[in-house]
């Protein structure tokens, strides 16, 4: 399997869409992405590996898996997720025709949404392009709107010029998605990175991204655990006043940001009221961020 982080957290997305009637994110796509032999292959990994996520558990293995995916492996994945495109939608509605998403991984956005009038342009590695494209043949999907894939490396300013040969109007405003992503960049390459959006941008455009915080919780430790294990280190963890900086000295400003009790109330509370067996929380250590470019 290739690009780990990218399939479990695809594997998060259908697992909580496929067991679950009431969802905190909603993504019936996802699944379409695995192989039914995938989708073992990673559920049977991390039934394995319940004597780590919770030492001393009793029960059968699919309760071991149950407890995994919705106190690990999914919160952070679903919070992320509903959080920017409450975002997106809000954007779209006030006329943003121009989406941007870095390092997309499996993202079905494109293919879920029913505004035929979108530009969706995803960037990710090159690897990773090939094989989401592989598996959107082998499976029949076509985006609603139009698409652009561009294999590159985001460390790499280049992915500008990229982008704009395929379309991408610098004059409209756009919205722009790095979920999952700042993990994996040191805080250098970030700032290259916003500096480089930002020069993309017009005014009111919007990026939306989650960030670890300086003060992470058991499943940010975990989690961080686990990407180091399968060679996908998570580099930094910031501070709020950190990140404010940051955006203000690349052109952002923060537009809304919630920590984990602001999320967990925001996409947890009502369906944890609705289904108690299935209960979930925002990770600690994590905080979600829509920033907007300063006019």
């Amino acid at each position: 399997m290739t690009n780990l982080t990218a399939l479990i957290s695809t594997f998060a997305r259908a697992y909580h869409y496929r067991n679950n009637t009431i969802h905190v994110f909603a993504d019936p796509y996802a699944g379409k992405f695995l192989s039914e032999e995938e989708y073992e292959t990673v559920s049977h990994h991390m039934t394995q590996g319940i004597s780590y996520f919770c030492p001393g558990f009793q029960g059968t293995k699919e309760e071991a898996l149950q407890w995994i995916v919705e106190h690990q492996i999914a919160p952070s994945v679903l919070a992320r997720s509903a959080f920017c495109e409450r975002a997106l939608h809000s954007a779209v509605l006030s006329g943003c025709r121009q989406i941007i998403q870095y390092a997309c991984g499996f993202d079905t956005f494109a293919l879920r949404t029913e505004n035929r009038q979108l530009k969706v342009f995803e960037l990710d590695r090159p690897e990773m392009i090939a094989d989401k494209r592989k598996r959107l043949k082998e499976n029949g999907l076509k985006p609603v709107c139009r698409t652009d894939y561009i294999g590159c490396d985001l460390r790499d300013p280049d992915w500008r010029e990229k982008l704009v040969r395929s379309g991408f109007d610098v004059q409209e405003q756009s919205f722009g998605t790095m979920l999952g992503l700042v993990y994996y960049l040191s805080k250098e390459e970030f700032r290259h990175l916003l500096h480089t959006a930002s020069s993309i941008c017009p005014e009111g455009s919007a990026i939306c991204f989650d960030y670890p915080l300086i003060e992470e919780g058991k499943e940010s430790q975990k989690n961080r655990e686990l990407a180091a294990a399968a060679n996908e280190s998570m580099k930094v963890r910031y501070t709020y006043e950190e990140m404010e900086k940051m955006l203000a000295d690349t052109g952002f400003l923060i537009y809304e940001h919630l920590n984990a009790e602001e999320a967990d109330q925001a996409f947890f509370h009502a369906y944890n009221q609705a289904q108690p067996s299935h209960e979930m929380h925002a990770p600690q250590g994590v905080s979600y961020c829509l920033a907007v470019k300063k006019m």
